[in-house]
C-alpha cells in the first residue's frame, strides 16, 4: 500500500498567493494538502495530484449545508469545495479550545456521514509515557473507544504524542511501531495508522521503513516547499 503524506500547515501561510504557490510546489500523488479554511478552495483548484485536507469540520452538518453555528464549517460545505480528508482530535485543538472525546466522537460521525476520510489523531501527554509504553497504550485506547464510538466510514488514525509535536524531538521509531500495531489490532477494519510529532527529512526514514506505520502527518516541514519534497522522495523510496 502507498505510504500516505498529510501536510498540516495549521495557521499558515499569511496570504493566498502563498499559499497557492506552497500548494503548487506539493502537488504530488500520495500527498494530502491541508490548508487554513480561508486558502482551502483556491488552493484546492491549483491541485492537480495531491488530495485536499481540511484541518477540521463541526458536528452538525444539515443537508442544506448550514445551521446557526457562528464560526463553524460543516462537512458538506468541505465536500462541495472537493475537501475528501479531514483532520479531526489534533492536540492542539483538544488542548487550546478545549474539544473532549464527546465532541470530537460527534465531529468524527459526522464527517464520515457526509462522506469524508477522517484522518483521527490520537496521542499521549509526556507524564503518561513517562510511565512506560503500556500506559500509553492505555490511554490511545481510551480516546479511540471514545472518538470512534457508532462511527462508520473511512478511518486513517495519526499517532502524535503530544510531547513530540513541535519539540524537534519525535518518538523513538520502535516503540511508535509497537503503538501503530497495537492501534491495528485494536481498530476494527484495519486502519491506517500515520506518525507524527517533529517529523522531518532527517528521521522520515526511520519511522516509514517500518510496514505497519503507513505515512506521516507533518506540520511545521510541509511549510517548507523544499524539505517536504524531499520527505516525498524519501517516501517515495519506502514504497
Amino acid at each position: 500500500m502507498q505510504k500516505l503524506l498529510i501536510a498540516n500547515w495549521k495557521l499558515n501561510p499569511l496570504t493566498l498567493p502563498e499559499a497557492i504557490r506552497l500548494g503548487r510546489a506539493e502537488d504530488k500523488k500520495g500527498v494530502v494538502i491541508s490548508p487554513p479554511f480561508p486558502f482551502v478552495g483556491a488552493v484546492g483548484k491549483a491541485l492537480r495530484y495531491a488530495a485536499l485536507g481540511a484541518q477540521d469540520a463541526f458536528w452538525e452538518s444539515p443537508p442544506a449545508g448550514g445551521g446557526p453555528y457562528t464560526g463553524e464549517v460543516s462537512p458538506a460545505m468541505l465536500k462541495k469545495l472537493g475537501v475528501r480528508y479531514v483532520i479531526l482530535g489534533h492536540s492542539e485543538r483538544r488542548r487550546w479550545l478545549g474539544e473532549t472525546d464527546k465532541m470530537i466522537n460527534r465531529k468524527v460521525r459526522a464527517a464520515m456521514a457526509a462522506g469524508l476520510k477522517v484522518i483521527l489523531c490520537v496521542g499521549e501527554p509526556k507524564e503518561v509515557r513517562r510511565r512506560g509504553i503500556g500506559r500509553a497504550m492505555a490511554y490511545v485506547k481510551n480516546q479511540l473507544r471514545a472518538d470512534l464510538k457508532g462511527a462508520r466510514g473511512s478511518l486513517v488514525i495519526a499517532y502524535e504524542p503530544i510531547w513530540a509535536i513541535g519539540t524537534g524531538k519525535p518518538d523513538n521509531p520502535k516503540e511508535t511501531v509497537e503503538i501503530a500495531r497495537f492501534i491495528k489490532r485494536f481498530v476494527r477494519p484495519r486502519p491506517r495508522v500515520l506518525y507524527g510529532g517533529s517529523v522531518t527529512s532527517r528521521n522520515t526514514k526511520n519511522f516509514l521503513q517500518y510496514k505497519d506505520i503507513d505515512g506521516a502527518l507533518v506540520g511545521g516541514a510541509s511549510l517548507k516547499a523544499v524539505e517536504f519534497k524531499k520527505i516525498i522522495t524519501i517516501t517515495k523510496k519506502l514504497q
